[in-house]
């Protein structure tokens, strides 16, 4: 049973629930899309947009790792170069990221079921189960 334009089982509106699940502030896109997840089992709009916060972050904090042990390892072999191109990478990212969650955030909220590359799929497959 789908439960397209009601209530999320926060109690809020399926498109802010939705929204709320990408919120980068003090990890309330990560707790929200938990909740989503782990309770709301027939709105497929929240539960989709949750699962792609979910894997979007997850891939945000591997990337960070990556590139801080990059950046480490430069510093720590004095190669101002790799060390500046690692910082670099780290900015690049982050704007990356931002924007990424910014337009995901508006999607959300419009009610639509916009997929990013790759991990959009895999969401949309799983908010289904």
């Amino acid at each position: 049973m789908e439960n397209p334009g009601g209530k999320s089982a926060l109690g809020l509106d399926a498109n802010v629930a939705a929204m709320l699940a990408y919120l980068p502030i003090c990890l309330v896109g990560i707790v929200v899309s938990i909740i989503i997840i782990v309770t709301d089992k027939t709105n497929k709009l929240a539960r989709f947009h949750a699962f792609q916060s979910l894997l979007l972050m997850a891939i945000a904090v591997v990337v960070y790792f990556v590139l801080g042990i990059i950046v480490g390892a430069a510093a720590a072999a004095n190669s101002t170069a790799l060390a500046l191109i690692g910082s670099l990478l780290y900015f690049v990212v982050l704007i990356g990221l931002l924007g990424a969650v910014i337009l995901c955030m508006v999607k959300a909220y419009q009610g639509q079921h916009f997929k990013l590359p790759v991990i959009g799929d895999l969401a949309d497959k799983w908010s289904n189960g």
